[in-house]
């Protein structure tokens, strides 16, 4: 909103004004007296239209150029408003140049500054170079565009001058000349190259949110699922990253990357899904916007510095503080490990991943101790943090030691700062880039003697319009009249100024509204239940990859720093990948039994394992338990390798000592003692029938005698009548005399009635289909199962 204060007309208008207020003022006690008592009207506004300073709002859309030269011109456009409730009459606006700043607080100072000063504000610049507005009704908006040539601004001495635009006219209630509106901004303005120039690293940052989930289609390819498809329109033509790397390849900046966002990118280049409603997926769009993006990417960055992060971007502050019981360390040197590889993979080259960078480089002890912990040697502070004490008169080099062989690279605060706040239009783009401008140059001017290296580290995620200032910003700086570009490997190895706080603050120094939004407890403590559930599952897997990558990396993103203020999405994000995990770990389990009977004291027990996988599983072992030894002992567990898709029946031998019901639990088993999955129980009923059996075979065993002997002496009678006959034809008439020998009848019959070689069968020993033949050696790969 711009700012307004009235004209002196004549030289007797202070005594005029002198004279109305205090009249006004003694008219008006005895009726704010009675007013203070009266309640206030229903429905009554708070606020009324703006008078006054506040009358007319003026913006400041464009200011060409932001640094001028000794023969140039500047112009300035923008736009005002009428804000309050009568017309303004005879407007116009004309172009205002202040003081020069004599430091960096001074600019502070002046940008928070409210109300119209002379003497701060400076004289307007009349004539041909205003321009006439009018008359102005309420509401209407009028745009301007103010050029004015370089020797007319008074611009003496290399430094940051205060400009301004004010809005001058009468309204209905005061006919006088009055500055009714004014927006102030910064001109830098350098007429010769600085002798010792501030060298100047600034980070140009490709993170995003969180979108792929760990689950993958059904189909053969497993084809990712995204959490939504909104990171088709940042990579998309206008969108936030589209522009980053579009404007960044011509910049002379550090690109700092999280990978997860090249692996995310990399893997809409393929067919994936998006979740819908419930669990059904849908198609994604983006395959053509990130094949073009990451195309880009690789151009862009070409013979530039790149540094990763840890993989996903793990919150380093919230581990620090909340995760360190729950044995979260562990996966930031994991994370750190899959940035170089992912870099590599996907861009084909090596980043440099030895700098961590905590949330808007806020540090205390514990968080340097974990950003350290994986490798980095270089911490990403800020001056607000990590902040002087000393009393020096300058910014010192960003460069501090802070011991263990660690340095600090303190960036800016009021540089890195300067581009945060929402930038919706031309006008808030504008002050930014000259706010930005006007803090470096005075930067240089502290002690233009003494060359230091300073950092910028902007917000990690910018919005595109804030990345369109930025770059404003840094095209502005390309003459290097006061500045120059270095890496960021530069800056951190630089010769670290004496004077400057080497000390990290304490841990109660680091701010509260941080600390509120940090990752809960709670959080860590899922992501290590997980974790470990996966290296169990892991271990029975033919095909890890298939499972362990999308898993893997969704742990690590729900540790994200990008989860900030998203507390429940980010729980929802957390608790999916568990379920899905745990869902997944399911479809290798036991098939439950039903009591079963056994008779005898020797048998066999099948269990079924069921692998509901796309792939092999082995280094499972099963293993059967019996609540009552004494009762029913059963045999070893042992080894299972089973299809995928498929099922498999594993034998136990068992051993009955008495009858009754027996408890029996079935329980798999990975290769390192770890139970796998839930206990399966069933019953045995043992049912001890070993007389009946003994008789039924003794009567087998006497029938067979007895038949043995029958055909014994049958035959050896036939033999004995053979010789007899013999005898008598020899001693006879010739005549051969017919024996009536009964037995000679019945052994005919015998023969025909029972054959030498049939058995009599018995009653089996164990008739119940629940088991089969002993075996030590698995049965068959089983039936095919549906998914």
């Amino acid at each position: 909103m711009a700012e307004a204060a009235e004209i002196p007309g004549t030289p007797s208008a202070p005594a005029r004004r002198w004279f109305r207020r205090t009249a006004a003022l003694l008219a008006g006690v005895p009726l704010l007296a009675g007013l203070a008592q009266l309640p206030a009207a229903p429905g009554a506004r708070a606020d009324s239209a703006p008078t006054g300073s506040r009358t007319v709002d003026v913006a400041i859309k464009t200011v060409t150029p932001t640094v001028p030269t000794a023969d140039g011109t500047v112009t300035v456009s923008g736009t005002v408003t009428n804000d309050g409730d009568s017309t303004v009459q005879d407007a116009y606006v004309a172009l205002r140049v202040g003081p020069r700043m004599n430091s960096r607080t001074a600019i502070a100072d002046a940008a928070r500054r409210k109300g119209y000063d002379p003497a701060q504000d400076g004289t307007e610049i009349r004539g041909e170079y205003s321009k006439e507005i009018g008359a102005l009704r309420s509401g209407a908006s009028r745009d301007f565009r103010l050029s004015v040539p370089v020797e007319q601004l008074n611009l003496t001495n290399a430094g940051a001058y205060q400009m301004g635009v004010s809005l001058t006219g009468q309204t209905t209630e005061r006919r006088w000349d009055q500055v009714l509106g004014i927006e102030r901004t910064f001109l830098p303005w350098q007429p010769s190259a600085a002798t010792k120039k501030t060298k100047l690293t600034f980070l140009w940052p490709l993170v995003s949110s969180t979108h792929l989930t760990a689950r993958t289609g059904t189909d053969e390819q497993q084809s990712p699922v995204f959490r939504n498809d909104t990171l088709k329109d940042e990579l998309a033509p206008g969108g936030r990253l589209q522009r980053m790397v579009a404007l960044g390849k011509d910049l002379p900046v550090t690109w700092v990357i999280d990978p997860d966002l090249l692996a995310t990118a990399d893997a809409m280049t393929k067919p994936y899904e998006v979740r819908g409603e419930g669990d059904d997926t849908v198609a994604g769009k983006g395959q053509q916007a990130a094949e073009q993006w990451l195309g880009d990417l690789q151009r862009a960055i070409e013979g530039k510095e790149v540094v990763a992060l840890p993989f996903a971007d793990p919150d380093l502050a919230s581990l620090a503080h909340r995760g360190k019981n729950h044995g979260a360390l562990s996966h930031l040197q994991t994370a750190t490990e899959l940035a170089s590889t992912t870099v590599e993979s996907v861009l084909g080259i090596t980043p440099r991943t030895d700098f961590a960078w905590p949330v808007d480089g806020a540090v205390d002890p514990s968080i340097i101790d974990v950003a350290t912990s994986a490798g980095a040697r270089n911490v990403i502070a800020r001056s607000d943090s990590l902040q002087e004490t000393g009393g020096l008169l300058y910014t010192p080099s960003a460069a501090r030691q802070i011991g263990g062989g660690n340095t600090a690279v303190v960036a800016d605060a009021r540089l890195s700062t300067a581009f945060s706040r929402g930038m919706p239009t031309a006008e808030s783009r504008t002050l930014a880039v000259q706010w930005f401008l006007a803090q470096s140059q005075m930067l240089t001017l502290q002690a233009p003697e003494n060359q230091r290296s300073i950092l910028v580290a902007p917000q990690r995620m910018p919005t595109a319009r804030q990345v369109e200032a930025m770059a404003t910003a840094l095209r502005s700086l390309s003459g290097n009249r006061w500045s120059q570009p270095q890496q960021l490997r530069a800056t951190a190895t630089a010769e670290p100024d004496p004077a400057a706080t080497q000390r990290v603050p304490g841990r109660g120094a680091y701010s509260d509204a941080l600390r509120g939004r940090e990752l809960p407890a709670s959080a860590f403590k899922t992501v290590q239940e997980t974790h470990t559930a996966l290296d169990q599952f892991q271990q029975i897997l033919s095909v890890r990859d298939r499972v362990v990558t999308p898993y893997g990396t969704s742990i690590l993103r729900g540790m994200s720093t990008s989860w900030r203020g998203e507390g429940r999405q980010a729980e929802n994000f957390r608790n999916a990948v568990q379920r899905d995990l745990k869902s997944l770990t399911g479809l290798v389990r036991l098939i439950p039994k039903s009591t079963i009977t056994l008779s005898g004291r020797s048998a066999t027990i099948p269990v079924t394992v069921q692998n509901g996988l796309r792939q092999d599983i082995k280094g499972l072992e099963l293993r059967l338990v019996s609540s009552q030894r004494n009762r029913l002992a059963v045999g070893e567990g042992q080894p299972i390798r089973v299809e995928g898709g498929h099922s498999q029946s594993v034998k136990f031998g068992t051993t009955a000592y008495a009858n009754g019901r027996v408890r029996v639990t079935a329980q798999l088993y990975t290769a390192d003692g770890q139970a796998y999955g839930g206990e399966m129980h069933f019953e045995v009923n043992v049912t001890e029938s070993t007389s009946t059996v003994l008789l039924v075979i003794a009567g087998g065993v006497l029938l067979l005698v007895l038949a043995g002997i029958r055909i014994y002496l049958q035959r050896k009678r036939a033999a004995h009548s053979d010789e007899s006959n013999k005898d008598g034809g020899e001693h006879g008439d010739g005549v051969r005399a017919e024996s009536e020998d009964p037995a000679g009848d019945m052994g005919e019959q015998a023969d025909e009635n029972a054959a030498p070689d049939a058995v009599v069968p018995g009653q089996p020993s164990d008739p119940t289909p629940d088991t089969g033949s002993q075996s030590a050696e698995p049965s068959g790969s089983g039936e095919k199962v549906d998914h």
